[in-house]
């Protein structure tokens, strides 16, 4: 039997979240769209990259902004964001001290793009939604600064 600690794939999506993986291959080699979308696509990735633009935050914290969002989903979306080199993982104590999460100076190279897509997002809304102002219950209504 493997032990979760001995397995070494590169893209192990069971690693203890202490134990961040290395970059992630790219799925087609060479292809810079499929390199972006595979550090900043997924459901979440660029809500939380968001996020984290207005300030760190702890898990609880990154939970509570997006109420939808699973546990499990958050930890690995997470996780892969900072195997991409786009967050870090603060360790504040001893357990049960609050993990801290923030963008790295590399993932604030990819803000302007969330910025667009949010941008882009308010004017879709509005074009199909005939939504004005986005709603507000998701926090993604300011402008990254």
């Amino acid at each position: 039997m493997i032990r979760l600690s001995e397995r070494t794939t590169p893209m192990n999506k069971k690693a203890p979240a202490g134990n961040p993986s290395p970059s992630r291959p790219n799925p087609l080699p060479g292809c810079p769209m499929a390199a972006a979308f595979a550090a900043i696509g997924g459901k979440w990735k660029l809500t939380l990259l968001y996020w984290l633009a207005h300030g760190e935050c702890h898990f609880a914290g990154l939970r509570r902004l997006g109420a939808p969002i699973t546990p499990k989903v958050l930890a690995e979306q997470l996780r892969e964001l900072e195997a991409d080199g786009l967050v870090e993982r603060v360790v504040t104590g001893p357990v049960p001290a609050p993990i801290i999460y923030r963008l790295t100076s590399y993932g604030t190279t990819v803000l302007p793009v969330v910025e667009g897509v949010r941008v882009w997002g308010e004017a879709h809304l509005q074009r199909t939604h005939g939504q004005a102002t986005p709603d507000e219950s998701m926090r993604c209504t300011h402008a990254i600064a």
